[in-house]
């Protein structure tokens, strides 16, 4: 992943990795629930000012049935990317994805940052900040076909496809956890914000360091 020298310079300013706050990555197959569970946190959290949930700017159209973000046609969030305007972006599925630069400052004053991410830019996350946080949200096979089935967007064939074609990562490493959401999302929701209260407490006292 190529860094732009806007970005470069940004994290000169900072202090490369950015240091202080934990950014939160969720990460997790389609259909495994990670929008209903940041949802779930975010619900719970709006009394601390400290955790942000960042906004993503997407290539697509938001429908209102899934995750609210901010939309850029291709050749606009190409020009944004290459102004600086993104913290961390990727493309996957035929889209392409940023996540704001201004995350940069809110881990460095202490923030604690959720957003939704990608499992292959996971290793350009731990380079860019020094404290990442890695929640892969799983379910059984037969709970994400059936939920991918649901949303319509897709013949039973094509959902077993994207299945089939997930390629594996390894997502090892400090910080990792795992909370399988095949079951009640008010199970894995408490489990997730668990993490995120812990993520706080860390974030108050790196910042003091």
């Amino acid at each position: 992943m190529m860094v732009s020298a806007l970005i470069e310079r940004e994290l000169t300013r900072l202090g490369s990795p950015v240091r202080n706050g934990v950014f939160v990555a969720v990460v997790g197959p389609s259909g495994a629930g990670k929008d209903t569970l940041i949802a779930y946190v975010r619900e719970r959290l709006t009394d601390d000012d400290h955790v942000e949930f960042a906004r993503r700017v997407i290539t697509r159209h938001s429908d209102g049935a899934t995750e609210d973000h901010d939309t850029l046609a291709d050749a606009a969030f190409i020009e944004a990317e290459a102004s600086g305007a993104f913290a961390l972006s990727w493309e996957a599925h035929g889209l392409r994805y940023g996540i704001p630069a201004s995350v940069d400052d809110a881990i460095s004053v202490g923030h604690v940052v959720v957003a939704n991410t990608s499992r292959g830019v996971i290793p350009a996350l731990r380079q860019r900040y020094a404290n990442v946080a890695v929640v892969e949200i799983t379910a059984s096979p037969e709970i994400l076909a059936e939920r991918l089935a649901a949303r319509g967007r897709e013949s039973r064939g094509e959902v077993l496809a994207r299945l089939a074609r997930t390629a594996p990562h390894d997502l090892s490493g400090p910080g990792y956890i795992a909370i399988d959401n095949s079951g009640s999302a008010d199970i894995a929701g408490e489990r997730f914000l668990a993490v995120l209260r812990k993520a706080v407490a860390f974030s108050d006292v790196s910042g003091l360091i």
